[in-house]
C-alpha cells in the first residue's frame, strides 16, 4: 500500500486545498479532481487513499479506540498527555487538540471516500468495467460507513437516550464541488445511521473476500450486524452476524496467535508497515506497550485484570506483559500490539469472534436461534479460551464475555451505554459522571468547528 499512499498523497495534494473559513470536513475541489478521476488506475489510487488516510493513529491505528477504553473500565492512562487525561477524568473541554485531532482525521476519510463515490461513475475508460467500478465504490462506501460509525458513537449520545434524535456530527456525503454546502449543520444519530445502513447495504453485492486488508463481504455484513444490535434490532442483528460467520473464506481461530496477521480470524485488519501505518507514537504500538519501546500509557486497569482472574486458566489473559509505565510502575499491558520498535502493527477492525459475539446476544435477546444457539456460540469462545462450558446463559456473562474477548479494541464503552451501565465500576473514580446520558460520556464537537461553522455543542461544555 505505501507506493500508492505517497501517489495519492502527492495526487491530493494537487487537488484539494483547505479552506480555513469553511467546516474543515470539506476540501475546496479545483481543476485538478479531472485529473485524478480520469483513469481507473486514477480511481484504483484514489481509493487506496481511503485506507491510507484510516491508517492515522487517530482514525483506525488506535487513538480514538485506546481513548474510549479509558474513557470506560478496561484501561488506566498513566501517561503526560493531559488531553488524554481529560477524557479519563471526565474533565474534558472543547478545545482540546486531541478530539479536535480525531474528528478532522476522520473527515479526511470521508472526504476521500465521497469523491471516489462521486467521481469514479463518471470516468471515462473503456477498459474500467462496471464490476470494477461498482466494487471501488463500494469499498468507499464501506470505509465511509466504518467511520461514521466511529464518529456517530463518539460525539453523539447511544440510541438509547433519546431515542437516536439527539445530535451526532454534520452528514456530508458529496464533494463540496457538487453540494455546494461549505457549512453542513449536525445531524442526529438517527440520520447518521440511517447513512451506514444505506452504504452497507448498497456494498454488500459489490464487495468480494479477495482481500482482509480491505473491505469485504463479511467485514460489511459484521459491521452492518453491529449497527443493528447497537439500535436493538437483534433478528436482524443475529441474521447478518449469521451471514458474516457463513462466509468459508473466514473462520474462528483456533487460538490467539492471530494478532497482527492477515488470518483468516479477519474480515477486515489495516495492515501496517514500519514505514506505513502508526505514526505518532500515540496508537496501539506506542500507547500500549511498556518503556522504552513504548510509552507505557495505557496499562491494564485492576477492574480489567480482576475480570480475567475469576476463572483461573483463561488464555486470553495470557494476550499480556509487564513493564515500565510511563509514571514508573510496573504495570500490565496488553501484548496484543507488541512492536513498540516500529509502530508497525495491524490494527484488528473486524473479526470473526465479534460474529459469534453478535450472533449470540443478539440470538440470547431476541429468543432465537438463527445459526447457532447463544450458549453454544459463548461455549465455543470459553472452549477457546481453556475455559470450562457454561450450562446457563446471562446478558451480564455474554457481556464480560465480549469485554474479556475484545478488550483493547474498542468495543467495551458502547457495549456499557447501550446497555444501559455506567462507563466505570463501582469504587472507580468518576463513577457517577460516567452514568449513560451523563455530558461527559460523548466527546465535545471541537470548538474550532463551532466558531467557524456555527455549529451546535454538545451539553456540557
Amino acid at each position: 500500500m505505501k507506493t500508492y499512499k505517497y501517489l495519492f498523497i502527492l495526487i491530493t495534494a494537487l487537488a484539494f486545498t483547505s479552506c480555513e473559513d469553511e467546516l474543515n470536513v470539506l476540501p475546496e475541489d479545483d481543476q485538478s479532481t479531472e485529473q485524478v478521476f480520469s483513469s481507473e488506475a486514477g480511481a484504483q489510487g484514489a481509493l487506496v487513499g481511503v485506507y491510507s488516510f484510516a491508517q492515522q493513529d487517530d482514525v483506525l491505528n488506535g487513538t480514538s479506540t485506546l481513548a474510549t477504553e479509558w474513557q470506560a473500565d478496561n484501561v488506566d492512562f498513566v501517561g503526560s498527555f493531559p488531553t488524554f487525561n481529560d477524557i479519563r477524568t471526565y474533565e474534558t473541554q472543547a478545545d482540546n487538540t486531541s478530539i479536535f485531532a480525531i474528528y478532522d482525521d476522520n473527515y479526511e476519510v470521508i472526504g476521500a471516500a465521497n469523491n471516489v463515490i462521486a467521481f469514479v461513475p463518471t470516468i471515462e475508460d473503456e477498459n474500467f468495467t462496471e464490476e470494477e467500478r461498482a466494487q471501488v465504490i463500494a469499498e468507499a462506501k464501506f470505509m465511509r460507513a466504518l467511520v461514521y460509525f466511529k464518529l456517530v458513537n463518539l460525539f453523539g449520545q447511544p440510541l438509547q437516550v433519546g431515542g437516536g434524535t439527539t445530535l451526532a456530527v454534520p452528514l456530508v456525503t458529496e464533494p463540496f464541488s457538487i453540494s455546494g454546502e461549505a457549512n453542513p449543520p449536525r445531524n442526529t444519530v438517527n440520520d447518521i445511521h440511517a447513512q451506514i445502513e444505506q452504504d452497507l447495504t448498497e456494498a454488500i453485492p459489490a464487495l468480494t473476500n479477495a482481500d482482509n486488508s480491505r473491505a469485504t463481504i463479511g467485514a460489511a455484513q459484521l459491521l452492518l450486524a453491529r449497527l443493528y444490535l447497537y439500535q436493538e434490532r437483534f433478528g436482524e442483528a443475529a441474521t447478518l452476524a449469521n451471514d458474516a460467520i457463513s462466509n468459508d473464506e473466514f473462520v474462528l481461530a483456533t487460538n490467539y496467535t492471530f494478532y497482527n496477521t492477515q488470518s483468516t480470524e479477519f474480515f477486515f485488519t489495516l495492515v501496517n508497515t514500519p514505514a506505513d501505518g502508526q505514526d505518532s507514537g500515540q496508537g496501539f504500538s506506542g500507547l500500549t506497550n511498556p518503556a522504552p519501546a513504548g510509552r507505557g500509557d495505557a496499562p491494564f486497569s485492576d477492574n480489567l485484570i480482576e475480570a480475567y482472574q475469576e476463572e483461573a486458566g483463561d488464555l486470553r489473559f495470557t494476550l499480556t506483559q509487564t513493564g515500565t509505565s510511563a509514571s514508573g510502575e510496573d504495570r500490565l499491558f496488553t501484548s496484543k500490539f507488541p512492536d513498540g520498535n516500529t509502530n508497525s502493527d495491524n490494527a484488528p477492525v473486524l473479526r470473526v469472534t465479534e460474529a459469534y459475539l453478535t450472533r449470540a446476544e443478539a440470538n440470547f435477546r431476541n429468543g432465537s436461534t438463527i445459526g447457532a444457539a447463544p450458549l453454544d456460540d459463548i461455549n465455543d469462545l470459553r472452549d477457546r479460551a481453556n475455559l470450562p462450558p457454561l450450562g446457563a446463559l446471562t446478558l451480564d456473562q455474554i457481556l464480560n464475555e465480549r469485554r474479556k474477548e475484545l478488550a483493547f479494541e474498542g468495543q467495551r464503552r458502547m457495549d456499557l451505554l447501550r446497555n444501559g451501565l455506567n462507563l466505570r465500576r463501582p469504587g472507580m473514580p468518576n463513577e457517577a459522571e460516567s452514568a449513560p446520558g451523563q455530558n461527559k460520556t460523548i466527546l465535545p464537537i471541537p470548538a474550532r468547528e463551532v466558531d467557524l461553522s456555527g455549529l451546535e455543542q454538545n451539553p456540557g461544555y
